[in-house]
């Protein structure tokens, strides 16, 4: 079977917990002894390489998905959910605990992620076939210790089989420098990160010439309720999001790259690109989870024709 695109990333069961607890100064603060009580509680599938396999595979691109979990019950969500999107489980299953997130989720609908992550970083090569990777595109999320080094030499791999890769980063990677996932960053067609983890990697100096002196062809760096910047080397697109009613903010950056990526792969027009990458987050926010809210591709089609997100 040839995929469209392989995601690489974190497979989680996420508990959403709701509460008025009131946010202050950036802070959701729990008193010592305290019962507070949940006005909702929720359960979802998560993690980036979870989300991101299932914004695709709605968007309609063949998507297989590299991800390790246990033999609990929360693996079984996971497997079924990726049955159910019709999207191939390229990773493993052993013995043990699937990783597991409880988001808290504050008054003003911001949140904090407590998370377990044991079978996602440790994602080894060996766990995979390679004879099972006929695919045109990688999609790297966030990965850590063994999973790292299975990500750097699938980057390798990737540029010797005529493979192009995006590439997701998170803040803890990106503060150990851009040493750390130089490895990657140098195979990557496109790069996605906000603009703290774009100034941990070039700390002096003008940010898109220096991520692209790095490797990556693309480069889109979000500045959160700003907006994003994209280039391509030669021209930079600024995109302004809209006012939309928030009510889970969870999922937002893995739709937003998704939609960025499949707007590359099924147009190579970065105006459309971003366009996607937009409606996509703008839609996911709007509802519970990081999931129920992605647009499969009759509904993306259908909003790209009415949108009027400001591109400049």
């Amino acid at each position: 079977m040839k995929f469209d695109i392989i995601t690489f990333g974190g497979a989680v069961v996420d508990a959403f917990v709701y509460t008025n607890v009131q946010e202050t100064k950036n802070k959701m603060c729990y008193n010592i002894g305290e019962k507070i009580a949940i006005n909702k509680l929720q359960f979802s599938t998560g993690g980036a390489g979870t989300n991101t396999a299932v914004a695709f595979a709605k968007l309609g691109l063949k998507t297989g998905a590299i991800i390790k979990v246990g033999t609990d019950s929360n693996a079984d969500l996971i497997l079924n959910e990726l049955k159910k999107n019709k999207i191939t489980f390229l990773g493993k299953q052993e013995p043990g605990q699937t990783d597991f997130s409880i988001v808290l989720d504050s008054k003003d609908h911001d949140r904090t992620i407590l998370t377990y992550k044991e079978k996602s970083n440790d994602i080894l090569l060996s766990d995979i076939n390679l004879k099972n990777l006929k695919t045109n595109w990688f999609y790297f999320s966030a990965a850590d210790e063994n999973s790292l080094n299975t990500q750097k030499a699938l980057a390798l791999y990737a540029s010797k089989n005529n493979i192009k890769l995006a590439y997701n980063p998170a803040s803890y990677l990106t503060k150990k420098g851009a040493h750390h996932i130089g490895q990657i960053l140098t195979h990557a067609e496109i790069l996605i990160l906000n603009e703290g983890e774009a100034k941990d990697l070039i700390p002096q100096g003008d940010l898109f010439n220096g991520l692209h002196a790095l490797g990556p062809k693309i480069i889109c760096i979000t500045y959160g309720p700003k907006g994003n910047k994209v280039s391509d080397g030669t021209h930079i697109l600024t995109s302004i999001p809209r006012d939309i009613k928030v009510a889970e903010r969870t999922g937002a950056g893995d739709a937003f790259a998704s939609g960025f990526v499949t707007g590359i792969i099924k147009t190579n027009d970065i105006k459309t690109a971003v366009k996607m990458g937009s409606l996509n987050a703008e839609s996911v926010i709007q509802a519970p989870s990081a999931k129920s809210g992605l647009l499969n591709w009759k509904e993306m089609s259908r909003q790209l024709k009415n949108t009027r997100i400001k591109i400049t």
